[in-house]
């Protein structure tokens, strides 16, 4: 993929880019603690027929890396995408979402379905019914934990020490990282050794106001951020790609998603987990393609 700096505004945001630019565009949203890189296997084989751009989000890479967590408030980080979106056309054909960019990509899709055709989400959670997993004191709960860890203050400095073991240990855990290379760690480490990118990185947890119940303590609804399942509604033709493997987010943060979309596909990987875009890059450009067409 070939590199590029934009402007947005003020602001100078990094783009990985590989096709055509007069095709139509997929925009692609990465993940924690991933990088905009992180999506040059399903470029590679999507490019032949899209425009796929994928930016290195707030906090990432050479994109802006300001240290306070009001920055990476959700309206924030969905204005630069779609000043990406302003920059290559103003409308995709679709956006795909990982992880946290799947929380990016859903917000945009909720608040302006008009700048795309359709919305693609890869092992990402719909803010409603992830909210009650983790606020259910079940599984999920147990799962996200290490959200409390990485909200405070100084856990940057420690997933940083000794070469990022600590964030290296984070993203392997109970997942198969047979796909990560040694060139491709090296553009990680490339990409979190920016001055700034892992406090930037990390400040999406914090942002997000999202509570994490303890495990077999429920959180009252009281306690949760009130959220509205016809204004969170997703309008837009959607398909979801599942890991089943996956030991971050689990079935239940599914539940329900459903009743909140007027159109949707989900399509299972049973070998796949959390990174299953790095697993299965071609059964998913596949079923993308599919879905698209």
């Amino acid at each position: 993929m070939r590199r590029s700096m934009i402007d947005i505004g003020e602001e100078a945001f990094e783009v990985w880019e590989a096709g055509d630019p007069g095709a139509p565009l997929l925009l692609m949203l990465h993940g924690f603690p991933e990088h905009a890189g992180a999506w040059a296997e399903l470029a590679e084989r999507l490019s032949g027929a899209f425009h796929c751009v994928a930016p290195n989000q707030r906090g990432y890479g050479r994109s802006p890396r300001p240290a306070q967590v009001e920055a990476y408030r959700k309206g924030r980080l969905v204005r630069d995408a779609m000043g990406v979106l302003d920059r290559f056309g103003g409308r995709a054909r679709a956006v795909i979402g990982h992880d946290w960019g799947a929380s990016v990509a859903y917000a945009l899709a909720i608040a302006a379905p008009e700048r795309m055709d359709r919305l693609v989400i890869g092992n990402g959670v719909h803010p409603i019914p992830f909210q009650r997993a983790l606020a259910a004191g079940g599984a999920q709960s147990e799962a996200s934990r290490y959200i409390e860890t990485l909200r405070a203050e100084g856990s940057e400095a420690r997933l940083a020490a000794d070469g990022f073991a600590g964030l290296l240990r984070l993203v392997s855990a109970n997942m198969d990282l047979g796909w990560m290379t040694e060139a491709r760690r090296a553009e990680y480490v490339e990409a979190w050794s920016q001055p700034g990118a892992l406090r930037g990185m990390v400040n999406w947890y914090r942002a997000t106001p999202l509570q994490v119940a303890r495990p077999g303590e429920p959180l009252p609804e009281a306690a949760l951020p009130r959220l509205d399942a016809e204004a969170l509604r997703v309008r837009v033709p959607h398909l979801l790609l599942w890991g089943e493997r996956d030991t971050a987010l689990l079935p239940e943060t599914r539940e329900g998603l459903d009743a909140l979309c007027d159109s949707l596909r989900v399509q299972l990987f049973p070998d796949c987990d959390h990174w299953l875009f790095h697993q299965a890059p071609e059964a998913l450009a596949a079923q993308i393609r599919a879905f698209l067409d």
